[in-house]
């Protein structure tokens, strides 16, 4: 069948590319400059200006990136969705918003979600509510494992467009972190490894919401200090920079991250990654290899003192091979063309019975 023309919807809080931090975004957008690229007829619809090759439509002027997680503009910005994809004539539409998808059922033109959350708790009930309405994609097994009775369509990585990252052999001593200041993001666990292993610590992170920083002020600005450097939230060209030097990218999570995007983007600069055994960690890294998959504080240290044994090269060509925009882009036309060939989901009909071609590769 030819390219089925598709509507992709950003989530509302940056504009598409993010100047800096955004990985969903970041990840929409070198999907739909990708497809484009491949041939494909596609109308992103996001927020303010438009930054990608996609044809585009906006549902406000205004990026609110400083409201993050609120309901009420991700709900504006599903309101305005009807209006646009009336007169967009797609024939598939690829959600990575939240509330976008309750708009899913009875749409005449199937849907494709992204989960982009942990899918427990009342985040997995949502998409459980949801089963029949669309075709539901993990960003991992990890995340998938954590909900097997979903109805899921598919498995596909995230992935990056790895030729836009430099790559450098020669790195500097020193650990770096690059997230946002939030517990489940593991900066004193950061801190308190990089100290035993006698390895300078720089955390790049984002700190605009209020909880962000008041974890700042009351969990991190104390262990700031010597060998310990807090440089904030960055833009791109300093995150690359900061990225390529780096002797390793420290990532003690302490959650079940779904998938971590970070990882691939400090691969693709030949930076290794120490990292703790949760959600897609050891999915991602490639234990001895890419970087260590750690189980407690005491492999975390031993990790940062053996990065040096492990080969740039390697973490580079492991990022092409599994992380490349090219091969996302390939495995979403497949999750498409599965949709628009298949029986659409509309209320009252059961959950349609879905090829699992894409999830197979993935492995």
């Amino acid at each position: 069948m030819s390219a089925p023309r598709v509507a992709v919807i950003a989530p509302p809080w940056f504009e598409l590319p993010p100047s800096a931090y955004g990985g969903i975004e970041s990840m929409c957008a070198d999907l739909v400059n990708r497809l484009v690229a491949r041939g494909n007829d596609v109308v992103l619809v996001g927020v303010g200006r438009n930054g990608t090759a996609a044809e585009f439509r906006s549902t406000s002027d205004h990026p609110c990136p400083d409201r993050i997680g609120h309901s009420v503009p991700d709900v504006v910005h599903a309101a305005a969705l009807p209006a646009i994809l009336d007169d967009l004539d797609v024939d598939v539409v690829h959600d990575h918003s939240f509330a976008g998808p309750l708009l899913a059922r009875g749409r005449a033109v199937p849907t494709v979600v992204t989960a982009h959350n942990v899918v427990t708790g009342d985040v997995g009930r949502y998409y459980r509510l949801l089963d029949g309405s669309v075709h539901l994609v993990a960003i991992s097994d990890a995340q998938r494992r954590l909900a097997p009775d979903l109805d899921w369509a598919a498995t596909v990585h995230n992935a990056i467009d790895v030729g836009a990252f430099p790559f450098r052999r020669e790195k500097e001593d020193f650990a770096l972190f690059l997230g946002r200041a939030a517990a489940c993001k593991g900066i004193p666990e950061a801190v308190a490894a990089a100290a035993e292993a006698g390895l300078p610590l720089r955390i790049a992170a984002k700190c605009r919401a209020p909880d962000e920083q008041e974890y700042f002020e009351h969990e991190v600005k104390p262990l700031l200090g010597p060998g310990v450097e807090w440089l904030g939230e960055v833009g791109r060209e300093e995150k690359l920079d900061l990225l390529t030097a780096a002797r390793c990218l420290l990532f003690p999570i302490r959650w079940d991250e779904p998938f971590g995007m970070v990882m691939v983007e400090a691969m693709a600069c030949g930076t290794p990654v120490v990292a703790s055994r949760r959600g897609s960690v050891p999915e991602v890294v490639a234990h001895g290899e890419t970087g260590f998959v750690c189980d407690d504080h005491e492999s975390l240290v031993a990790a940062l003192g053996r990065v040096g044994e492990l080969s740039p090269d390697r973490c580079r060509a492991e990022a092409v091979r599994r992380f490349d925009v090219d091969l996302m882009a390939a495995r979403y036309e497949d999750v498409y063309c599965e949709a628009v060939a298949g029986s659409r989901p509309v209320a009252g009909n059961p959950p349609v019975v879905r090829a699992e071609a894409v999830s197979e590769r993935d492995t």
